[in-house]
Formats: C-alpha cells, sequence, structure tokens
C-alpha cells in the first residue's frame, strides 16, 4: 500500500468560518433570505408564552367581571379580546410557516449547489496537483475526499446550522421576553443555560477529535477496497484471499473502534441536557411558587408585574421550550463534527500546493515571414516554435521545436535524502533514437519523468532545444511530448474518444491514420461498432495488446517531435509486437525517442544505447559499438547475465 495520508488530530480551527465563506461566495442573497425567515419563524414559535399570559389575565378579568355583571357582561368584555389575540396568534403562525417552507426550500438549492462547488473546487485543485501527491497517497482515499466527506457537510448545511441558528434565535427570544416577565426566574434558567454550554463543550469536545480518526479510518478502508479490487486477479491466484480478509478485517476494527468512540461521547449528551432540562423545570416551579407563596419579593421586571400565576405560568412554557432547543441543538453534535472532520480533510486537499511552474517560454504556432525570420501565426501552419521573451530588453525570439533534448550532470531524489540518479549526462539530438537499458529500480522511467518534469531535478540541467525546460511552460513542455506508459489507461467513451485524446481536435482522418500507422485499425474495424465501440472499465472489452495498440496510437495522432515509450511493447505478445514494431518504425521517423525495454532485440536499430546501474550510465553507444566491448550490455545481450 502507498504511505497514508496524514491528517491533523482534530480539525483545524476556523474550519466553519471557512465554511461559511465558501457558501457566502456564491449563495450571499439566498442565505439572507433564510436567515430573516429563520428570525420570522423563531418569533412565531417563541410568542405564544406572551398570549398565554395575555389569556391568564383575559380570565382573571373576566372573573371579576363575572363575579360583579354576571356571564353575558364577562362574554362581551372577554370574546373580542381572545379572538383579536387568536387570530393575531393564528397569522404569526401562518407567517411563521410560510417562512419554514421557504428556508427548507431554498437550503436544498444552497446545500447541494455548495456541494457541487467544492466537489468542482477539489477537482480543480486537484488538476493542479504534481504527480508526486498521486504516487504518495492512496487512490481511494482521494476519492473518498469527494464522497465520504464531501457527504458530511450535507446534513450539516441543509439540517445542522439552520438548526443552530433557528435555536439561537429561539432562545435569545425566549431569554427576552424571560426579562420582561422577570429577573429572578431568568438568573435560574441562565445558570441552567451555563450547565448546559460547559457540558455541551466538554463532551463535543472529545468527540471532535474521535471524529476526525473515524474519517481517516474510512479514507484508509476505502483505499484499500480500491487496491484489493484492482489485484484481484493476482490475489486469487496466489490464494491470499483469507490473507486479505485479515488484513480488512484489522483495517475495518479500526474503523469501528474510531466510529464507537466518537458516538459514545456524542451520543450521552443528549441524555445528559434532557436530565438538565427537567432539573432546570423543577427549579423555575420550586421558584416561581416560593415567590407567589412568599408574596414580598420585589419581581425585577420590564413589565412591573408583580409575582403572580400569570408570570409563572408562562415562564415554566418558555423553560421547557428552552431546554428543547437546546436538546435540539444538542442532537447535531454528532453531523456537526463529522462535517468538521471531513470539511478538514478537504480543506487539507484544497490547500495542497499546487505545481510550481515558473516557465514563461510557450509553444506557438509558427511560420517562416518574407525575410526567412520565424514568426508567431494566428494560423495553424504545422510548423511550432518556442516563443522566448526576454526581459531584458523586451525582445522575442523564436526558436523551432526540433526535439533536441539535453541532460548535463543531473542529479535526482524523489526524496532529498536519497539521491536515484547520479550525474547523467546525455544527448538526444533531432531523429534520434536513444535506448535505455538495466534493471528495475536501475533509473530509466525516472529520466523519462524528468524530461517531462513531473519531478525536478535536484543539480545540474536539462534543455530542450538549447532552451532550459525550467524556463518553459510546463503545459507547453508537456504538448510537445507524447508518451505511451506500459500501463495503459483508456477511458469511458468509444475507441474514437480514446485516440483522439491526444489531440482533441483532431479530424476523424487523422484519428484513422494514427490506428493504421499503429497497426491498430484491422482489430477496430473488427469490433461491433468499429471506432464507436464503448470503452468502460479501463477498456475491458479489449486484450492488454489492444488496448496498448490504442495508446500507441493515441501518441501518434497527438504528432509530437518527442516520444516517450515506457515499456510500450511489455504487453503484447511476440506475433503483434512485430506487426506493432513495424508500426513504431513508422512513428519514430524523423523525432526523438526514449525508449525504455527489457526485450533487448527490440534497441538493434536504435542510434544509441545507454546501459543504466544503480543510477548511474555505465556504458553509452550502438549497439554495434556495445557488443565489441563485450561490457554489460554485451553479458545482457548473450544472456550470460539477466536484468533482474
Amino acid at each position: 500500500m502507498k504511505n497514508k495520508n496524514t491528517m491533523p488530530r482534530t480539525a483545524k480551527k476556523g474550519t466553519l468560518l471557512r465554511i461559511f465563506k465558501f457558501i457566502m461566495k456564491y449563495y450571499k442573497e439566498y442565505l439572507a433570505v433564510v436567515f430573516i425567515c429563520l428570525v420570522i419563524s423563531a418569533v412565531a414559535s417563541s410568542v405564544s408564552s406572551l398570549f398565554i399570559n395575555q389569556f391568564i389575565t383575559y380570565i382573571g378579568e373576566g372573573l371579576e367581571i363575572y363575579a360583579e355583571s354576571g356571564k353575558d357582561a364577562a362574554l362581551a368584555v372577554l370574546m373580542p379580546k381572545v379572538t383579536r389575540a387568536v387570530l393575531f396568534l393564528a397569522g404569526i403562525y401562518l407567517a411563521g410557516l410560510i417562512c419554514n417552507f421557504t428556508w427548507t426550500r431554498l437550503m436544498t438549492y444552497v446545500t447541494q449547489g455548495t456541494l457541487r462547488n467544492i466537489r468542482n473546487t477539489l477537482f480543480a485543485n486537484m488538476q493542479k496537483l504534481p504527480i508526486k501527491y498521486f504516487d504518495t497517497h492512496p487512490h481511494g482515499d482521494i476519492m473518498s475526499y469527494y464522497t465520504n466527506d464531501t457527504e458530511t457537510l450535507r446534513q450539516l448545511i441543509s439540517e445542522s446550522i439552520p438548526s443552530l441558528i433557528s435555536s439561537g434565535l429561539i432562545v435569545l427570544v425566549l431569554l427576552s421576553i424571560m426579562l420582561y416577565f422577570s429577573v429572578w426566574l431568568t438568573l435560574v434558567v441562565l445558570v441552567g443555560a451555563a450547565a448546559m454550554i460547559i457540558v455541551t463543550k466538554t463532551v463535543g469536545g472529545r468527540s471532535a477529535k474521535h471524529f476526525v480518526k473515524q474519517q481517516r479510518s474510512l479514507g484508509e478502508e476505502e483505499g484499500y477496497i480500491e487496491e484489493m479490487m484492482n489485484g484481484q486477479k493476482v490475489v486469487k491466484v496466489f490464494c491470499h484471499e483469507e490473507a486479505c480478509k485479515k488484513d480488512f478485517d484489522a483495517i475495518n476494527e479500526q474503523l469501528f473502534r474510531d466510529t464507537r468512540e466518537a458516538h459514545k461521547f456524542a451520543n450521552i449528551l443528549m441524555p445528559i441536557l434532557g436530565n438538565i432540562g427537567n432539573i432546570l423545570y423543577v427549579l423555575v416551579v420550586f421558584v416561581g411558587g416560593a415567590l407567589i407563596v412568599g408574596g414580598n419579593v420585589q419581581n425585577l421586571s420590564l413589565s412591573g408585574m408583580a409575582f403572580g400565576v400569570a408570570i409563572v405560568v408562562p415562564f415554566i412554557n418558555m423553560t421547557r421550550q428552552f431546554a428543547m432547543n437546546v436538546n435540539q441543538a444538542s442532537q447535531h453534535v454528532n453531523s456537526i463534527a463529522m462535517a468538521m472532520a471531513g470539511a478538514s480533510r478537504i480543506f487539507t486537499l484544497m490547500d495542497e500546493v499546487p505545481e510550481a511552474d515558473e516557465g514563461y517560454v510557450t509553444l506557438v504556432n509558427a511560420a517562416y515571414d518574407e525575410n526567412g525570420n520565424i514568426r508567431e501565426s494566428a494560423e495553424r501552419t504545422g510548423m511550432w516554435a518556442w516563443k522566448h521573451p526576454h526581459t531584458a530588453d523586451g525582445s522575442v525570439t523564436y526558436t523551432p521545436l526540433c526535439g533536441d533534448v539535453r541532460m548535463f550532470n543531473v542529479d535526482f531524489g524523489y526524496v532529498p535524502e536519497k539521491t536515484v540518479l547520479h550525474d547523467i549526462t546525455l544527448y538526444a539530438e533531432p531523429g534520434q533514437k536513444v535506448a535505455f537499458v538495466g534493471a528495475t529500480g536501475a533509473g530509466k522511467t525516472t529520466i523519462t519523468n524528468l524530461i517531462n518534469r513531473f519531478y525536478d531535478i535536484a543539480d545540474g540541467k536539462i534543455r530542450y532545444d538549447g532552451i532550459n525546460i525550467n524556463k518553459i511552460k510546463k503545459a507547453d513542455l508537456r504538448r510537445s511530448l507524447g508518451i505511451v506508459l506500459q500501463d495503459t489507461n483508456l477511458f469511458t467513451g468509444t475507441v474514437m474518444d480514446n485516440i483522439r485524446y491526444g489531440k482533441l481536435d483532431a479530424t476523424d482522418e487523422e484519428v484513422y491514420a494514427a490506428a493504421k500507422l499503429a497497426n491498430a485499425h484491422d482489430f477496430i474495424t473488427r469490433l461491433p461498432e468499429g471506432y464507436n465501440t464503448m470503452l468502460k472499465g479501463n477498456g475491458a472489452n479489449l486484450s492488454q495488446g489492444q488496448r496498448q495498440l490504442i495508446s500507441i496510437a493515441r501518441a501518434a495522432v497527438a504528432d509530437p517531435p518527442v516520444m516517450i515509450l515506457d515499456e510500450a511493447t511489455s504487453s503484447i505478445d511476440t506475433r503483434t509486437e512485430a506487426l506493432v514494431q513495424k508500426g513504431m518504425d513508422s512513428l519514430m521517423k524523423g523525432r526523438t525517442v526514449f525508449v525504455i525495454v527489457h526485450r533487448l532485440s527490440t534497441v538493434r536499430n536504435s542510434d544509441v544505447i545507454m546501459v543504466l546501474e544503480h543510477g548511474r550510465i555505465i556504458e553509452r553507444g550502438s549497439h554495434e559499438k556495445l557488443i565489441s566491448e563485450k561490457g554489460k550490455y554485451y553479458q545482457l545481450y548473450t544472456g550470460a547475465f539477466e536484468l533482474e
């Protein structure tokens, strides 16, 4: 397995604020409407306590009138007041209902839109990351960013955040009404609120770090599953099913432990808060009753009312509503902690340093002017040149794209403490075929990775048509190179689409010509729908050799001046290889070609053969020259020594 992705032990501070900023960037107006609706909903759900106070007051007035003037007089005074109060309350509840419907509909759009934008941002940023990132991070774990981690944000945005805001607003409105009725009883409620906050912070803080571990373990498990799916044939060939199951059980057990610890703390929070709410309810009843019985205690309030049933009864109702909203908010602790862990991972990927590119030399269409000088052309001429601006005098020079690649005393290591290439010097002139021969790990593929600038050298220089490749923009550099790898990568789409991947604006005729050049045309025409045959699962409906032929055709349609063939024919049988080699010879004609091979029979016609050992070039020359020297190449070619 590849190295695990390292994550912080707890979600980074400011993660929630960053989520808000990300949402506000695209949906500021929607959130403004949502907030207004939440305020109206909070007020609508809280004002019932005021009406309870009014109803009790009206009933008291009615009883007094009834005692003095009888039933009809009491009803005549009481009914209009009650009717107005009921209608007003119904109007408020109706407004709250409309606002609830509005904000839930808007948040559905905001939630899904935000998730879409996050995935777009993640993918766009991922395209800018260097190859090293994908070489050192499990692919399944990277996939987990787009699935599990992004999904944790859905409930946070659509439910948890609105619920927290709504509960917070209701609590503020309730506290305002409480202060209006009684300062003493409000202080009792505030003591209970302080206890709830302390418990929430203590228990919620403990669960947060475990949710981070859970998300990390989940990504590791997905990485392992992805690895096993890709290697299922190897697993079955070597009968390692039980061993793989044990490894998976260990990873799954770790995920179980992390999830259990995360939810253990989060799930005990609501019962604790529920009991605090019940105790608070009893305290309010006790204190309110004691104040009523006492009779001589001054009630501090904005209303100016003395302690009585008209104050204590609505206060009891508000206390229950207060505790209920705090409990409701606590129910989202799990999703909030999980979302913070997922968001922390997402922002970690977003914050990965993009591939550095300080190049300023670009590749442009070119043509000769009337004086025979190379100039940039707005039209496709088939001629390419490097456009090299000079900051010293503001001039611009154009260098024809020829494919002259040279390395001077290059040292390189994938990690600083371990050098894998030592003092590599080579010259590949336009049209030359350079072959690299050596054991696995000798540094053959590493050299081609440096030409592409998938990695940057530690020391030395690489020049392309006389220009230091560090000055060339990476996209333009790679556009001038074609590559066929040992491992084929085909994409979901037609055969035509996969070949055209090498040149997106290629015509059908250019695709056919490239396929014929790679000797792929015959087998493609025998497919059920020819070039329109749909490929899925990396071309699972094709043989390995056929997939490789399409890869070669894809490189051919790009028509680059420099071609890199990394074991390009290693997966092709001997008969197919003979056909492909013929097409490859045509493909390589007039190009600078770097070939990495294990079958030495395919390098005899190379202009230069370089033998590598432990990251050093130990022999170089033509086939005949190296055979005559009877060194390592001679031993390899005659079978006296075999490649590992």
